[in-house]
Formats: C-alpha cells, structure tokens, sequence
C-alpha cells in the first residue's frame, strides 16, 4: 500500500491517517469542514487535498447513515482502487450501499474497536489502534483484492483483524459498546438531580462509570438509531435485571436488612457482575482479575509521574496497565500500576527505596496488604 485517502479527518479518521504515514503510506485528507483537515495536516497526518491519481484505498471516516452516500460519490470519481470504512454500525450502511448500486466488489466494511470520549483531529494519536480488534465485514460480492488490502490495512495500523457478518458484529457491538455508553450517560444524567454537596463525594469509581458520557451526542444518536434493534434488546434485558434488583432492595428494606430472599438475589447478582467484568479479556489476552495493583501517591507537581515511571522502570518490572486518581481537594493522586502478582513486591520495594509511599492492592480494586 502506497497510496490512501481519509475522508473525515475526526479522531479516527486522524488516527488512521497518522498510523499510516508512521509506516511510510502518502495519505491525503478529505472532510467537509476544511479547519478540520487543516488541522489534520499539521499534525502530520497527511495533505489536506485530492490525490492526483487513483489511490490505493479510500478509508471512509464518516458517521454510518454517510457511509452509503459518500461511497457512492467517491466511487463515481474514481478515488480508489478498493474502499472501507470504520463505522460502528455495520448492517444498516450495507443495506444502504447494495440500495445504491455502490460496485460490491472493492468494497470492504469495517470498525476498528478504538476510540476515545474526545472527538477530532486534536484527539487523534497514531498508535490508538495497536492490539486492538478491527473487524471487517465482507459481503458476498466482496472480492479478494479489496479483502487483501482491507488486511494490509488493518495491519499497517498495528491492529488484530476479527471477520465477522452484519449482524453478529451489530449485536456484539450493541453488547459491549452501545448499551455500556447509554448507561454511562444515563447515570451522568441522573447527576443533574444531586446537589452540590453531593457531588463533592464524587470519587474515581463514578468517574470511571461516566466516563464514555462526554462523547459526541451528535454523533452517538447517529450510531444508537443505526443499531436501534439490537441496542433496544439488551437495553430492555438490563431494565429486567435492574427492576429485578430494586425489587430485591426493596424486600431487604421491609425486613428492616436483615438477610432474606431480597439480599440473596443481590448477591447473586453482584456475583453475576464479578464473573462477567472477570471474562473481558485485558491486555494479552488475560483478564484483569490476574494482576496485582501498585498504588503510589504522586504529587500534583510537574515532573513527578515522569519520577515515578523513571523509577519504575529500575525494578526490571513490566507495567501492564495503569490508573490515574486525582483528589479534587488535595494537591495528591493515586496512581495504580498493575503487574502479574509475583512482581509486584518487587515493584513496590523499589519505589520504597525511592521515597514514594506504596501499597498493594488487588486490580481492579480489592483489599489492600
């Protein structure tokens, strides 16, 4: 691959354009806000212009009801020798395509499983999409070509491919990302009823819950209406369990909390929760749960996380993940550092040495030692 075009230059489409040109790809940048490919392009991700000739791949950065349209335009001017996208929605914008008589065949659909709470250019980083599961969706009429240049690109980018239909992708996606971005804005939203002295008590727990809930409204409206089915079928499943609950509190309320059938199905559905969270896999491939955590406190300071990791890093132990919390009345945050348990009382000696407070904890969460 010599040759790409981005049309929309957002965080994707920016991310896309960046990974490329890190491995030596000419990308041209196309959107229909200029201030956005502008910006784009002084980010290095590429000229904010048309290619002069035919490129090898056209990557469609658009929202899913565009996807159809834009296709069909690009494909009329012969931009590309094959086309994706990296829409989130998957059957609806297939639907669409076959009903504009877009060419099938050098057409690949796409969804790459990164992404960010930020939106445009400015957010975009080329790495966002290394380890991180990009399914395509071939159809039928699908040709190996354009197949075989969708791969490179999903390898270019330093993502895993994952071949999935229409339909399984839009009900696996309705599962782990859109219902999950509807409740965190459903529980920002219920915020807007609490006081302020309430929401002082707010720490990383409610934080890590809502997070997702400062997407793009816009944007999100366009992708929960393209996947209106599958959404509406795990949504109404988590209102089941939810009401199931709040009738179990309920019954633990009349018999003053004292332990009966109400605590029982509580519990039973706390456990339920442990073992789910426990089957997404982290980095690797293996669950969270497998880790142990380094809590350190950082001081709010330049420099000081730079200290941390400087320091870290003289244990000889691999960092696997980390989180940040930051105290909203103290010039203080806890940073956790998950390791594999056999490494991180080494870890946390090593820092000790260093003059930073420690202790252990379990990841995510947990009983500290």
């Amino acid at each position: 691959m010599r040759t790409a075009v981005i049309v929309g230059t957002g965080l994707v489409g920016t991310s896309v354009a960046l990974a490329l040109r890190r491995r030596g790809v000419d990308t041209y940048l196309l959107d229909s806000d200029p201030t956005a490919s502008r910006t784009a392009e002084a980010l290095g991700a590429g000229r904010a212009r048309e290619p002069s000739a035919c490129a090898d791949v056209a990557v469609l950065a658009v929202p899913p009801v565009q996807v159809a349209p834009v296709l069909a335009d690009l494909q009329k001017r012969g931009t590309a020798r094959f086309y994706t996208d990296v829409a989130s929605v998957k059957c609806l914008p297939g639907q669409e395509v076959e009903a504009l008589g877009c060419e099938l065949t050098s057409f690949v659909g796409g969804h790459p499983l990164a992404g960010g709470e930020r939106s445009g250019p400015l957010a975009a980083r080329g790495d966002l999409f290394d380890g991180r599961p990009w399914v395509l969706v071939p159809s039928e009429r699908t040709g190996d070509p354009a197949l075989n240049c969708a791969l490179e690109l999903v390898s270019l980018c330093g993502a895993t491919p994952v071949l999935l239909d229409a339909e399984a992708h839009d009900r696996a996606v309705a599962l782990v990302s859109h219902v999950p971005h509807l409740v965190a804005s459903l529980t920002a939203a219920r915020l807007l009823e609490g006081s302020e002295s309430a929401l002082r008590l707010a720490g990383q727990g409610l934080r890590d819950v809502t997070r997702t809930a400062a997407g793009s409204p816009a944007l999100w409206t366009d992708i929960l209406s393209a996947n209106a089915g599958p959404v509406a079928e795990v949504l109404e499943a988590l209102a089941s369990d939810a009401l199931g609950v709040a009738e179990a509190l309920r019954r633990v309320e009349r018999q003053g909390g004292d332990a009966g059938s109400g605590s029982v199905a509580l519990s039973e559905l706390l456990q339920r929760g442990v073992d789910g969270r426990n089957g997404i896999p982290g980095k690797h491939g293996v669950p969270d749960a497998h880790f142990a955590a380094v809590e350190v406190s950082v001081g709010d300071s330049p420099g000081e996380l730079a200290r941390l990791f400087a320091d870290a890093a003289k244990a000889g132990v691999n960092i696997e993940d980390i989180d940040m919390e930051h105290s909203s009345d103290r010039l203080m945050g806890r940073a956790r550092l998950a390791v594999l348990p056999g490494r991180a009382g080494v870890l946390a000696d090593e820092l000790r040495l260093g003059g930073w407070t420690v202790r252990l904890a379990d990841w995510p969460g947990g009983q500290g030692t």
